[in-house]
């Protein structure tokens, strides 16, 4: 087994942290929000969580659109956090995917929908967080 660690996280203070991805070497900053203390200057930790999720089920749309023979995939998301207190939480998130794929019928828009139910994360989120996903086919 390998010990070695997929990321790294570094407290910069002043409610800041980086993040390394060690095999990219990409770096992710996060800022508290400007509501909970913070400057809001970057993703909150929350936001990532939020962003995982499109980015998840885009990864998952991709993956099966492509495993159906269509390569030129375009999508957008929007995404809306609504935190919930007591304890402070994500309470809700809702997602607004754009989505075009030239020549997909009615049937396989909704299988590729279906699809994304198994996103890791949406699978991974507390049942108590209620997640909206939207599909705009263009």
């Amino acid at each position: 087994m390998n010990d070695s660690a997929d990321y790294s996280l570094h407290y910069q203070g002043d409610l800041r942290t980086s993040m390394m991805h060690h095999r990219s070497s990409q770096v992710v900053i996060t800022d508290a929000p400007v509501d909970n203390n913070g400057k809001g200057e970057s993703f909150s930790p929350t936001d990532l969580v939020c962003s995982a999720l499109a980015s998840c089920i885009m990864t998952i749309l991709g993956i099966k659109a492509r495993d159906m023979g269509y390569d030129d995939v375009q999508m957008t998301a929007n995404v809306w956090k609504t935190m919930a207190s007591n304890p402070r939480r994500i309470g809700k998130i809702r997602v607004i995917l754009e989505v075009r794929v030239e020549g997909i019928t009615d049937q396989q828009r909704i299988i590729l929908e279906r699809t994304t139910r198994a996103c890791p994360v949406a699978r991974s989120l507390s049942s108590e967080t209620a997640k909206e996903v939207t599909f705009h086919w263009l």
